[in-house]
């Protein structure tokens, strides 16, 4: 059974857009001003740009093969080594499963604040519902990400007037280097790229979109778009509000910013970061299930997790995401768990422009093409390098870690039963 196609422009847009302000600008938005200063503005910016590159790799290749299990899929195409393209689609699943959980965590740890409930209990809870949201079904997740990501913007838009319509409390130089210099704005990029993780789950939505070859593209380009603004906007409101180190001291960042503006009702940005941190756990959760569903109709994985169940949803895939998100969420820690989450995503990142590079030369019609200069996919080319640059920053114990995922995912795929791939 092929799964549903329920997702227009407008609502695959506002997915991105969910997946995006999410958990990351409410939870590292602190830790952020901590590496970067005054210029945590310039580490949203430089993640922009890091973003806008690969970006454009993935709404082209997502014209070409609109596939679930997209970096999977490209990498097969473009390398024909399954063995590389299953790396790189478990390292993505994994890390993105374990991005789920921190969010949980962050969720409990506002549900804490706000009711007393055990931070754990209310993460688990939270990975448990929305597990099922996401068998229900894609258009029932739509749902829900519409009303989330309408609170999020909300509660963005909220923090936004809030810095910039009072007075400036902190006398903060916008432009002034963090004690770290240029090294410490790209160490704050390791962590806050975190914030921009969602727009590359957009393609791996792309089987269940409809006209996915030029709504995909678009939805892709249009969320990374207004969520920078947003994100901007954001960083520099709080840091003229506050200051960096007052930002980077505060557990809960976003309700401090407007606790002089709006008094009593300040706790409101607790509620609503309730459903940010919620409706990115359910796009985090949504994606790996995808992509399990993916690898296995290539042949990569076991053929159970691409079974598809009566609500149209591969139901093994979602059941085991959920499970593997349930037990880290016991071991979590934000920081290095979000710089964990970054790195896989850069490595997916480098094979997705490398990808492209390769396959640069492949036309379809009607498939989007992204800038070339004497045909060549430039764009591609400086993702690929802003890739591999990040991918220098992250500690050893970090690529350690990496390490044993990929050495767990060597296991599945040489014990898997071998079978014919389509």
């Amino acid at each position: 059974m092929a799964l549903k196609r329920g997702l227009g422009l407008l609502s695959t847009t506002l997915y991105g857009i969910g997946v995006i302000l999410g958990a990351g600008i409410y939870a590292l938005i602190s830790v952020g001003a901590g590496l970067a200063g005054n210029m945590l503005w310039f580490a949203f910016l430089i993640s922009a740009v890091i973003a806008i590159f690969t970006a454009l790799s993935y709404a082209e290749l997502s014209s070409l093969y609109p596939k679930d299990a997209a970096e999977y899929t490209y990498s097969r195409k473009a390398f024909g080594k399954e063995w590389l393209s299953f790396s790189v689609g478990w390292v993505l699943a994994v890390g993105t499963i374990v991005a789920a959980s921190t969010v949980a965590l962050g969720f409990g740890g506002y549900l804490h604040s706000l009711t007393g409930l055990d931070a754990t209990a209310g993460a688990l809870a939270l990975i448990a519902m929305m597990t099922l949201l996401n068998y229900a079904g894609i258009q029932e997740s739509a749902r829900f990400n519409t009303l989330a990501t309408a609170l999020e913007m909300l509660g963005l838009l909220i923090v936004v007037a809030a810095g910039f319509l009072s007075p400036p409390l902190a006398d903060a130089d916008l432009f002034e280097l963090p004690a770290g210099g240029f090294p410490g704005i790209i160490a704050a990029v390791s962590v806050i790229f975190f914030a921009y993780i969602g727009f590359e789950n957009i393609a791996n939505l792309s089987e269940e979109v409809k006209d996915s070859r030029k709504t995909v593209p678009r939805a892709l380009i249009l969320a990374l778009a207004i969520s920078t603004v947003i994100y901007m906007l954001v960083a520099i409101a709080a840091i003229r509000e506050l200051g960096w180190e007052a930002l980077s001291q505060s557990k809960a960042p976003l309700t401090l910013v407007v606790s002089r503006a709006l008094g009593a009702y300040a706790p409101i940005l607790s509620y609503i970061a309730l459903f940010a941190t919620a409706n990115t756990v359910l796009m985090f959760l949504i994606v790996p299930s995808r992509i399990l569903y993916g690898m296995s109709s290539g042949g990569s994985l076991p053929r159970p997790f691409s079974q598809v169940g009566s609500r149209g949803t591969p139901f093994i895939s979602v059941a085991l995401v959920g499970l593997i998100a349930a037990f880290i969420a016991f071991l979590a820690d934000i920081k290095t768990v979000a710089q964990l989450a970054d790195l896989a995503v850069f490595i997916a990142y480098l094979a997705v422009n490398g990808s492209l590079i390769a396959l640069a030369g492949t036309s379809s019609k009607g498939a989007f093409k992204g800038p070339r200069i004497a045909g060549i996919p430039v764009l591609a080319y400086l993702g690929a390098g802003s890739a591999i640059f990040m991918l220098a920053f992250f500690p050893p114990h970090l690529w350690l870690l990496e390490s044993v995922i990929l050495a767990c995912g060597a296991a599945l795929y040489l014990g898997r039963p071998k079978k014919k791939s389509h």
